[in-house]
């Protein structure tokens, strides 16, 4: 009998080693590789490659094509997508789903991955013919108990939609990855939900679910079925310690569309965000709310991160960031207060540690405020993460604002990035903050000087050029605005 042969695969880079090693000789990952014993079976790149033309005798060179087309020849076909049923979702997958295209969808433990798959399969169910839900994880039983709880069921307008809502989204518990693909065959689905790829198993390897080949096969055939059947495909990864998606890069290179599903243990909200489109923007997010029912859609996320303007304190500034396309009414308070220690302490929650301690060094260098011997402390209103240096300038003046114990003009919003030398760069996308911030009825706007904007939205335009300059408008010494011990 002969003796069984193994290797060792790379987690990160998926690399294959003859011997372990503890940092990979390729991506130089530290505890990435992974013991998988080769069998002699064939694998799923066998069974790809058996009708190759590698078997066949070599054709002559004639300089003439046999299977490539020029771009005349390609038939261009309009395939438009069709709405999930959320537009928080449409809106982060570039305006809907496309068919035949493959998303990962990936987030810690308990975030909501499967509860927003679930959910957007009900409502597919409700316009499309044949959805089908895959679990891996989870039974049957225990899929309808979670729906049930979550009143997915619930709140549908007559008794014939939920005859067709039941009739059209079909439910399978599986783990073997050959009855799948032929229920996905058999069925021809318009929609899959795969929840997860990492529970999944290729009987053709001898690997255990979750390693680097079963995952790379899985998906790979999983993807071969998802563009010649037109099938569009939802797949759940898990990820590791560090936030990134678990298995090879090969598997986030393989699908259409990367998301991931993130949020805050202490808050409701959740963003799903893009980090890879085919058909799409990147960078764009979606916002979700955690409530009793499941997750529900926040359709004026600017309220969310906008704390109440009525009861302004010290230290706090109003600035709009942007996600993708999408503005975002940021509220970012700040503390400066005494240190009781040798050296000073500095924290940052949802803003650039670096960041902050940037702009700390040109406030005390180009307007020589002693900020050095001082508690510096900046957090962003909800938890957002904001890390675009176009709120570098609200940063600064939040920061002024709680060393003079002032005020800032509660109807004002603060744009602009900050050099080294203390001058007043210029935005992206000026225009559509602008436009937030006056939907949401600010009145007045620091922006950059020299950068010019095409429609205001009706705000009251104050270009700066100087750190000194734009502290000077939105602190005045004569403060018309109340102080804080008013």
């Amino acid at each position: 009998m002969a003796k069984a042969r193994t290797k060792f695969v790379c987690s990160a880079c998926g690399a294959d080693h003859s011997q372990w090693f503890g940092r990979c000789p390729k991506c130089h990952e530290y505890s990435t590789l992974q013991e998988e014993v080769v069998s002699a079976t064939p694998t799923a790149q066998n069974h790809r490659s058996m009708g190759s033309s590698r078997s066949q005798t070599p054709s002559q060179k004639t300089g003439k094509p046999q299977a490539s087309l020029t771009f005349s020849q390609i038939r261009q076909e309009n395939q438009g997508r069709f709405p999930s049923g959320y537009g928080e979702l449409d809106r982060v997958l570039g305006g809907g789903i496309v068919p035949g295209a493959l998303m990962l969808i990936g987030g810690d433990p308990g975030i909501g991955k499967s509860t927003l798959l679930l959910q957007v399969a009900f409502q597919l169910a409700t316009r499309l013919p044949r959805i089908l839900y895959i679990s891996a994880e989870e039974s049957a039983q225990q899929i309808k108990l979670r729906a049930t709880r979550l009143g997915i069921t619930q709140g549908l307008n007559s008794p014939e939609q939920v005859d067709v809502n039941d009739a059209n989204l079909f439910v399978l518990s599986e783990t073997n990855l050959d009855d799948i693909l032929r229920e996905l065959e058999a069925l021809q689905p318009q929609v899959a939900v795969i929840d997860s790829i990492q529970n999944l198993y290729f009987p053709a390897l001898s690997s255990a679910p979750g390693s680097v080949s079963q995952v790379r096969e899985c998906t790979g055939l999983l993807m071969q079925v998802a563009k010649r059947d037109h099938i569009s495909l939802f797949i759940v990864g898990h990820v590791t310690k560090e936030g990134a998606i678990a298995g090879p890069k090969v598997l986030e290179h393989l699908v259409d569309t990367v998301l991931y599903f993130q949020g805050d243990r202490f808050a409701s909200h959740r963003l799903l965000r893009s980090v890879k489109n085919r058909f799409g923007a990147t960078q764009e997010i979606g916002i979700f709310e955690m409530v009793e029912s499941g997750l529900k859609e926040v359709l004026n996320p600017s309220q969310l991160f906008l704390g109440s303007r009525e009861d302004f304190m010290p230290g706090t500034s109003i600035t709009v960031a942007c996600e993708g396309t999408r503005p975002l009414v940021v509220e970012l308070q700040a503390l400066v207060s005494p240190t009781s220690y040798s050296s000073p302490r500095r924290s940052t929650t949802g803003v650039d540690y670096n960041r902050l301690l940037q702009i700390l060094a040109v406030l005390e260098k180009r307007l020589g405020v002693p900020l050095s011997k001082l508690d510096a402390y900046l957090a962003s209103a909800g938890g957002l993460e904001v890390e675009e240096p176009a709120v570098d300038l609200a940063v600064a003046i939040a920061l002024m604002a709680s060393f003079r114990d002032r005020i800032v003009d509660p109807e004002m919003v603060i744009l602009g990035e900050i050099g080294l030398g203390g001058q007043i760069r210029p935005v992206s996308q000026l225009e559509i903050r602008l436009k937030e911030a006056a939907k949401l009825g600010f009145k007045k706007a620091i922006i950059p000087k020299g950068q010019t904007v095409s429609e205001s939205g009706g705000l009251k335009l104050i270009p700066v050029g100087k750190v000194f300059a734009a502290i000077a408008v939105a602190l005045p010494a004569n403060d018309d605005a109340p102080a804080a011990s008013d």
